[in-house]
């Protein structure tokens, strides 16, 4: 029965990645879905892009080891999503462009857009992996005789499969069925998992003093929620896995919402899985933090809803791994080697088939750095900081051109003198390379202002490409 559901799951996801291959003839429909995502699908996808690995075996996992404080990982995240829709979303689908590198060279040249791929490039190969590690750790629940290694190559190879083939169609409708799976499942299992504990009084009494104080206790202090919402929550603010669901959203409208909504959402998807992690440790102390969630999912739950819940897990993963997948493989494409690919007649169709062939040379990659790596919450972290630390300031200043004028030097300056701390500070298990990164890139981006200021050569606005067709480009007043 378990082999039947999650191979019936795996298939259903492979054959709407053929089904969606249809559509996604032109790049248009390749980068993002021909902008044609509705409220319900790009809802869905945001909360199935975001309850990646992270969000489900990651913090569940903190839950088992810190307690209720846990929650943070995501509630960060609800924050800066919750921020990005009330000030950010409606601009970002107002460019008409088809990634966040794009937007960067649009306003401050193709220096900073190269210069920003790479970063995000480096950042989103680790974390592609820690989805991938997740996957494989979900299945090694359910069957626990199995090599891990086989099953980290089974789950990523049909993730990378439908995922080149359908592209942003195939994600906005793989991510919509996740969605609901990934609910159904955190919601099952918090709902059982209380009723077989006793409930709270009854697993409070059974926990370490502390481990319930929320929102900070002796495990999880305000230092290490402030170290995650400046290189976990905003990512959530600016990222090119959230801006691309903007981009493929039908109009302003439905990308503000898409994002409150998914918000309000996740603040409820934050306690249940973290209470998930609680119970596992109340029921079963001796066992891998990260394995938590899978554990209570074989272990009380009874008869198909295990692996039926396996699946909502795996969907989990995977609706994050493939858009990450997605992001990078286009970035690489469309923002490196696009003038290039774009040339001559046929430019369309040998760009859209070279990001078929980079979103699976990405994805072999960051299946053999999973293979190696096998830690979803640190591979995970070093991707957040490095992207944090070297482009979210940029970013965020490239939306607001007239408040923030910036010449080009100044932000690739910011951007590798960022991004590189944080790599390799973190490579060196410096505890503040992330603030050190976001710092000195702070101070390159202020000094930068000043400078520009005075300079009558610095872009003001934006210019937006009516939706993706050049002909039509106008300029943009943000």
């Amino acid at each position: 029965m378990n082999g039947l559901i999650i191979g019936g799951y795996l298939i259903a996801m492979i054959i709407i990645g053929i089904l969606s291959s249809r559509k996604a003839k032109g790049k248009e429909g390749f980068f993002v879905a021909n902008r044609s995502g509705g409220l319900l699908l790009v809802t869905g996808s945001l909360v199935a892009t975001i309850l990646g690995g992270s969000s489900t075996i990651g913090m569940a996992g903190l839950g088992y080891a810190k307690g209720l404080p846990g929650a943070w990982w995501l509630l960060v995240g609800c924050v800066g999503l919750a921020l990005g829709g009330i000030f950010l979303a409606g601009r970002v689908r107002n460019t008409g462009a088809y990634t966040l590198p794009e937007i960067l060279g649009r306003r401050y040249g193709e220096g900073v857009r190269k210069a920003a791929s790479v970063i995000i490039l480096a950042s989103w190969l680790g974390i592609i992996a820690g989805q991938v590690i997740a996957s494989g750790k979900i299945l090694s629940a359910l069957f626990p005789t199995a090599n891990l290694t086989l099953l980290i190559l089974l789950s990523g190879g049909v993730m990378i499969l439908y995922t080149l083939l359908g592209g942003q169609y195939s994600i906005l409708k793989t991510d919509a069925v996740q969605s609901a799976l990934i609910l159904f499942g955190i919601v099952l299992t918090v709902f059982i998992g209380t009723k077989v504990t006793g409930g709270f009084a009854a697993v409070s009494q059974k926990l370490p003093v502390g481990f319930l104080d929320f929102p900070v206790n002796h495990a999880m202090t305000w230092s290490y929620i402030i170290n995650l919402a400046f290189f976990v929550g905003t990512a959530y603010l600016i990222g090119p896995d959230i801006f691309s669901r903007f981009l493929s959203s039908r109009d302003e409208h439905t990308a503000k919402w898409s994002a409150w909504i998914s918000a309000g959402i996740l603040v409820f998807v934050a306690f249940g899985v973290t209470w998930i992690g609680v119970l596992a440790r109340n029921l079963y102390p001796g066992i891998s933090p990260e394995q938590a969630f899978p554990h209570m999912v074989l272990h009380i739950l009874p008869g198909a809803l295990s692996p039926l819940v396996t699946a909502a897990l795996l969907a989990a993963v995977m609706s994050s791994a493939d858009t990450c997948l997605l992001t990078a493989g286009v970035i690489l494409s469309s923002d490196i080697m696009g003038g290039w690919l774009q040339k001559g007649a046929d430019g369309d169709r040998r760009l859209l088939n070279t990001s078929r062939l980079f979103v699976l040379i990405i994805g072999m990659i960051s299946l053999g750095i999973a293979l190696y790596v096998q830690g979803v919450i640190k591979s995970l972290l070093l991707g957040y900081t490095v992207f944090t630390s070297g482009l979210v300031l940029p970013a965020l200043l490239a939306l607001f051109p007239k408040r923030f004028p910036l010449s080009s030097i100044w932000a690739i300056g910011a951007i590798v003198i960022g991004g590189v701390v944080a790599f390799f500070g973190k490579l060196f298990h410096h505890s503040h390379a992330g603030f050190w990164g976001m710092g000195l890139c702070a101070c390159v981006l202020i000094v930068g202002i000043v400078k520009s200021r005075t300079s009558k050569n610095v872009v003001q606005e934006i210019p937006s490409i009516g939706g993706g067709n050049p002909s039509s480009s106008q300029p943009l007043s943000l």
